[in-house]
This record gives C-alpha cells, sequence and structure tokens, in this order.
C-alpha cells in the first residue's frame, strides 16, 4: 500500500511539474523543446520525441527530440503501419524488447541506436489527434498500466499546453500578420510601378514569417508557362535552373488552393525539387495569385528549415497574395493607360503635323458652334493662340458671311450638306478672294456631329484668271488687228505705186512737193500694217485717263 502511494505520489509531482511548466511556455515550440529535455528525468527514460501532425500532407513531421541521434530522429518511417493505426486512432501502444524481435521492420535502426523499448502516445486535443508523443529506453522495460495511464494524462496535458500555446502564437501572429498586412497593402498601393510593387512583396512576406526566401511567377497566357518577375533570398543560379513549365507543375500551382510542402526532397508532386534541394530548400508554401476569380501567378514561400505553416501563416500568405494580386492588376492596368495615352499623344502630334502642314486655314467645329480644332495656320491668320482659339465661339473668329448673308457652317449645322462659298473680303493689302468650304462629320446615326470648315486665300488665281482673260481678249484683238492689215495692204499698195509714178512726172511742182508728202504718209501706213501682220507679243498699257491700248512687240 506503501508503495502504491509513493508512486502516486511521485506521478501526482510529475504531473504537478509539467502542467506547471507548460502554462508557463506560451510558445509551442518551447514547449516541445522543455517537455522532451524534461520527462526522461521525470519518468526515468533515456529520450522522448514529439511530433506534430501535418495536416497537408496527413503526415507526422518531428517537432522536438532529446537523447537521440540525428540520422535515428531523421528517418522517413517511424513505426510499424499497425502502430500508426492504432494512435491514430487514440490508443497507446507499448512495444518491449524490440531487439529481439525479427519481424519489426526498424529493427537496424534500432540496434545502431540501442533501443529496446518504446512507448507510443497519441496527443490528443478535444479527442482530435494532433500529434504523438514516444518515449524510448535502452534498457528492457515493460511499462506498467499505471504508467501507460498516467503517460495518457500527461500526453494529454502536454496536447492542451501545445494547442494554447499553438493558439497564442497564432492570436500573437494573426495580430503581426494583420499589422503587416496593413503596411504591405499600403506600401504597395502606394505606387503603380509593377517592378517596386513585386520586390516589395518578395522582400517583406519571408521577414514577416521567419522563412528565407520568396519568388513571384506570373503566368503567360501565350506560352502557358510561369515566368519569374520577382525574387528575394534565392541564388541567381537557382533562378536559372527552376522552371516550372511542365503542364503537372502549373496545374498543381495554380490549381485553387494552397500547396503547402512540408518536406520538399521526399515530395514527388514537385518535378524541380533536385534543384531545391541543391539551394537548402526544405519546405515550401505555394498560394496562387488572384484577381477575382482568374488565377495570374503564384507567390511561393521557401524556409531553409522543415517548416509547418500555420493556419495563420496560410491566410497571411493569402492576403498578401490577394492584395498582390490587386496591386498587381493596378500597376499593369496603370501600364496599359500609360501606353494608350502615349499612343493617343503620339497619334495626336501626327494628326497636328498633317493639319499644321496644310496651307489652307482649317478650323473644327461642334454642333454648339464651339472650336475644338484649329491648325497653325489658323492660328496665326486670326493671330490667336491655341488655348485663346479652343472652345471658342466661332462666330467671334469668323465673321465672314455667304452672300446670302448665312454663315457655311450654319448651312451645313441646318441641311448637313457640304457647302462651298467663294465671296470678297477687305484687307489692309487691298481686296481678296476667300472660298469656303464646310464639310459635315457624321454620327453612327447620320447626324452632324462636327463641320469642318476649310478656308482657301485664291486671290492670286482670280487675278491669274483676270489676267487670262484679258489675255485671250487682247489675242483676239491682235488677230482682228492681223486681218484688217491685210485687208489694207492690198488697196495700200495700189495707191503708193500710182502716187510713185505721178511724183516721177510732177517732181519739181508743188504737186510733186504734195504728192512726196502722200508717199511718205503711205509707205508709214506700210509699215504699220507690215508689223500687225508679223505681230509676235503684245501687252497692255494704260493710256490717258482708264483707257488701255495694246502695246505691240515684233
Amino acid at each position: 500500500m506503501t508503495d502504491t502511494r509513493t508512486r502516486e505520489r511521485q506521478f501526482l509531482e510529475v504531473f504537478q511539474k509539467v502542467t506547471k511548466m507548460v502554462s508557463m511556455v506560451l510558445d509551442h515550440q518551447q514547449v516541445m523543446d522543455t517537455i522532451v529535455r524534461t520527462l526522461p528525468e521525470l519518468f526515468d527514460v533515456d529520450a522522448c520525441t514529439i511530433r506534430l501532425l501535418d495536416y497537408s500532407t496527413n503526415t507526422f513531421v518531428l517537432g522536438a527530440a532529446h537523447g537521440l541521434s540525428l540520422e535515428y530522429v531523421s528517418r522517413q518511417s517511424i513505426d510499424t503501419e499497425e502502430t500508426m493505426a492504432l494512435i491514430k486512432a487514440g490508443q497507446p501502444v507499448a512495444r518491449v524488447n524490440l531487439d529481439r524481435d525479427p519481424s519489426y521492420q526498424d529493427r537496424e535502426e534500432l540496434f545502431r541506436e540501442g533501443i529496446k523499448s518504446i512507448l507510443t502516445l497519441p496527443i490528443l486535443f478535444q479527442d482530435s489527434i494532433i500529434g504523438i508523443m514516444r518515449l524510448l529506453t535502452r534498457r528492457h522495460r515493460v511499462f506498467s498500466d499505471e504508467e501507460i495511464s498516467f503517460s495518457m494524462s500527461l500526453a494529454e496535458q502536454v496536447g492542451i499546453a501545445i494547442s494554447n500555446a499553438r493558439m497564442f502564437k497564432e492570436m500573437v501572429n494573426q495580430v503581426d500578420f494583420m499589422q503587416e498586412v496593413q503596411a504591405l497593402s499600403k506600401l504597395v498601393n502606394s505606387t503603380l510601378d509593377l517592378d517596386t510593387v513585386l520586390q516589395t512583396i518578395v522582400e517583406r512576406v519571408p521577414r514577416s514569417m521567419g522563412t528565407r526566401a520568396c519568388t513571384i511567377r506570373l503566368l503567360n497566357p501565350q506560352t502557358n508557362t510561369l515566368e519569374l518577375v520577382a525574387a528575394h533570398g534565392v541564388s541567381d543560379n537557382y533562378l536559372e535552373q527552376v522552371q516550372w513549365e511542365s503542364e503537372d507543375d502549373i496545374a498543381m500551382l495554380l490549381a485553387g488552393g494552397s500547396v503547402a510542402i512540408f518536406d520538399v526532397e521526399g515530395d514527388e508532386r514537385i518535378k524541380c525539387r533536385k534543384h531545391l534541394v541543391q539551394e537548402g530548400i526544405k519546405s515550401l508554401l505555394c498560394i496562387p495569385i488572384k484577381v477575382g476569380q482568374e488565377r495570374i501567378g503564384v507567390l511561393q514561400i521557401l524556409s531553409d528549415e522543415h517548416h509547418c505553416f500555420t493556419s495563420s501563416e496560410v491566410n497571411f500568405a493569402e492576403t498578401v497574395s490577394e492584395a498582390g494580386g490587386t496591386a498587381i492588376h493596378n500597376a499593369r492596368t496603370y501600364q496599359k493607360i500609360n501606353l494608350l495615352f502615349n499612343q493617343i499623344e503620339e497619334n495626336e502630334r501626327f494628326l497636328a503635323d498633317i493639319l499644321d502642314c496644310i496651307r489652307p486655314q482649317l478650323l473644327v467645329i461642334d454642333t454648339e458652334k464651339h472650336v475644338v480644332l484649329a491648325n497653325r495656320v489658323a492660328m496665326e491668320r486670326l493671330g490667336r493662340s491655341e488655348k485663346e482659339i479652343l472652345g471658342a465661339e466661332y462666330s467671334e473668329l469668323c465673321l465672314v458671311e455667304g452672300d446670302n448673308g448665312e454663315c457655311p457652317v450654319d448651312q451645313v449645322l441646318r441641311d448637313g450638306n457640304a457647302v462651298t462659298l467663294v465671296h470678297q473680303v477687305e484687307q489692309e493689302d487691298g481686296v481678296h478672294w476667300l472660298e469656303r468650304t464646310a464639310t459635315p462629320m457624321l454620327d453612327d446615326q447620320g447626324q452632324v456631329q462636327y463641320v469642318v470648315e476649310i478656308i482657301r486665300d485664291i486671290t492670286t488665281q482670280r487675278r491669274l484668271e483676270q489676267e487670262r482673260m484679258e489675255r485671250v481678249k487682247l489675242q483676239g484683238v491682235v488677230e482682228m488687228a492681223g486681218a484688217v492689215a491685210h485687208e489694207i495692204n492690198s488697196p495700200l499698195f495700189a495707191a503708193l505705186g500710182t502716187a510713185q509714178l505721178l511724183q516721177e512726172d510732177v517732181e519739181d511742182t508743188e504737186m510733186g512737193r504734195d504728192l512726196s508728202t502722200i508717199v511718205r504718209n503711205l509707205k508709214a501706213i506700210s509699215q504699220l500694217t507690215r508689223k500687225m501682220t508679223s505681230m509676235t507679243g503684245f501687252k497692255s498699257r494704260h493710256y490717258i485717263g482708264d483707257t488701255r491700248i495694246v502695246d505691240m512687240s515684233d
């Protein structure tokens, strides 16, 4: 009876010490490290390990260990399938004399480690298994029912302590992550430069999660490949070698949910795990980057230590990914808008250059009769700047009306048909002729939307036309004069011959002198008719008053 009470008192003391110990620690990793270092002495065993359930892979990953070699605790298998099935069902399993059991699958590892007895206990929280605790001895030991029962109670307390510490850390992490999300969102939304947004994300996320590196790859829809756009914490050699191009990789990374990989080296879902292992990456978290329901890329968080990503870490990464997706979308949209504006500006400059090369005045007027466009010639002729012309009332700029007293722009706005008018205007250098052509610009419904007016100064053309008409008239006069001269020549030559014969008969008389005068005048007339018939050039010139005569040249 005394031995039983002593044993119960020892169990109670151990339970109190463990309970006190785990209640004072708030970090679940520190809880596990403290337990595996304290229990062997309190429970009279040689070693202790704790493994936690990784829900993403449904496997137990090492959380803490004491008293064992790194080679032993790093092995992939934990125990037999039968033992693991009982543990997952919430039942403890005690194995003794393992060094004498030839059927035990890890007998060689146990022999090298010197392990002879193992008590495996499920760590439960609210009737759900969250891990396993193993007590190992290097001597043959049979665990009594009381020890197993006490160990189960102790494991349950460990589960409570780990869960409480996890929840506390989750709460702290959530607060920290919330603050980090706010800060990160403020940073990425403070700029529309895409490179700055991407680099900010990959630098801040690993710092917040305590991991080594982060990369962002965006999907190129044309090639259906994930292209690296930002990275932090990994070598250039890794970035050059790792390509997520296969359909299986892309389907896995963009499947719709987050993918947490505890052991990169042993996870066959990753086709490029060789390069990840060479880089020293042991755990990986992949988060799809989405804009609405469209997946545009993937955010990868890489750890150089085995890391079991918690729900708060995954939620943080997903929130950052969502904010990043929005920021990336905004930055891309801004780039497209900038490109569009640049193209519009380039087109406007090109159009302006074309319009400015047009020598006539050009104005574009809207239906409210406001000027919306003017070329350089129009601005120079009107003596106004572009700022003064655009938006001005058309009637203030062009006061010249058509012959019927109506402006051609008004006619187009009323009838919808093109109108061309020519009229004279008084300017400082004299009278000018202006040709005004107003043409409608129609919308999709056939209604006048704008009126394009082109004003040409045709004064020189009109004057050349008048001169041409005068030359035509003069040419007719000259031709008629030549015909008249030809008709005059016949009687003129007859009269001249007769006068010269009479002059010879009465040479020294008064009549002879008169005949000499007649012959001289007839010869002058003959020279004039000869000039009229052989004339090659002519021009009109002023004579007396408003009279103009023809100046003839040979």
